[in-house]
């Protein structure tokens, strides 16, 4: 068993010591002396090592309500993962084209690719989108939960006077922010043009879209304007759980149909069920009705870790053998198994880096 996992949070928890999105869900942050080698929070390098991860994704979350200089927190993430990088070479190393993966299995070492997570960032300029690339940032979500230059979310987050220090009482004016997580669904609103020509310079440069958290419209735009695969790296299927932020049958087949990826969310809100028992059945739900739409190729891993209140299953990066007993017993061979746990991803990055 190896693992290639499209999304976590791990920078964010390390770097504020409160990620955000575990102070909406009441999680505690990261304790003193925390480092990407070993932590409190669901993942860190030496879990990773004890399951056999091939690869990991951080992502650059930056939460804009609640940030005045989204590009400066942006940066700051950067550099905590170079240093952690540069701390931790003998165990892992970073990503920049399919190559370096290719590499890593050589050496039977752990890599990492850089992410981001929230096109806001970027504030509409192309200029923050080549700096991105040359930091190493190979993937990237056109939204998180707000509105922005790009394209609007699944859903909103109900911050609309954080929000007018970022864009604007103007943009707050205009705009109808719902009840948090209130679907957006019913607004169908998609890419804006400066989102439409962002996936166009994206796919140039070899930063793979990430429609996570984008609208369905959205979803459908970029499907639309894009040449090459992409992936939703960590959202799970409404058919099964319905949330807005999964994703409905029509795009997970087509998703699939462009040679993309859908990575598994662990996260019990967009899993459904509260129990192990009902938590371990829903994973189980989600797999097979991804496989069962999209086929088998569709199918990989999005964790979530470290950006979603502890699952009581897989509580971390150890867990990842749970997941693979649990998903087997029900019916998964081992050749699926590996596809999922590593080969479609590997696969998609190969025709895309």
């Amino acid at each position: 068993m190896m693992i290639a996992d499209m999304h976590c949070d791990t920078l964010s928890f390390l770097e504020t010591g409160q990620c955000d999105k575990q102070a909406l869900n009441g999680e505690r942050g990261a304790l003193p002396g925390d480092t990407l080698r070993k932590n409190s929070g669901q993942l860190d390098l030496e879990r990773m090592k004890q399951s056999n991860y091939l690869l990991q994704n951080f992502a650059l979350f930056v939460d804009m309500g609640k940030c005045s200089d989204p590009w400066k927190k942006a940066l700051s993430l950067e550099k905590r993962f170079q240093d952690e990088m540069a701390q931790n070479a003998d165990m892992i190393s970073c990503v920049y084209s399919y190559r370096d993966i290719e590499n890593a299995m050589k050496e039977h070492r752990m890599c990492a690719m850089l992410t981001a997570e929230e096109g806001g960032i970027c504030a509409g300029k192309t200029e923050r989108l080549h700096e991105l690339y040359c930091m190493g940032v190979r993937m990237m979500t056109l939204t998180w939960n707000y509105p922005n230059e790009l394209g609007e979310p699944a859903y909103y987050e109900d911050n609309a006077d954080e929000i007018s220090n970022v864009y604007g009482q103007e943009a707050t004016q205009e705009k109808t922010f719902c009840t948090k997580y209130e679907s957006n669904l019913s607004a169908g609103n998609g890419l804006t043009q400066t989102g439409i020509y962002f996936v166009e310079e994206m796919e140039r440069l070899g930063i793979i879209p990430d429609v996570s958290h984008l609208s369905d419209a959205g979803i459908k735009d970029v499907l639309h304007v894009s040449k090459k695969p992409i992936v939703a790296s960590h959202s799970n299927a409404r058919n099964i759980c319905d949330q807005p932020r999964n994703l409905p049958d029509e795009l997970i087949r087509a998703i699939a149909d462009q040679g993309g990826c859908i990575g598994l969310n662990y996260y019990t809100q967009f899993l459904g069920g509260e129990t192990k028992k009902e938590i371990a059945e829903k994973l189980v739900a989600h797999a097979k009705h991804l496989m069962n739409i999209g086929g088998l190729g569709v199918l990989g891993l999005g964790s979530d870790f470290d950006g979603m209140r502890q699952n009581p299953l897989l509580k971390g990066a150890e867990s990842m053998g749970i997941l693979w007993d649990i998903l087997h017993d029900a019916g998964f061979t081992e050749d699926q198994l590996d596809r999922i746990f590593y080969k479609n991803v590997l696969r998609l990055y190969r025709d895309c880096l």
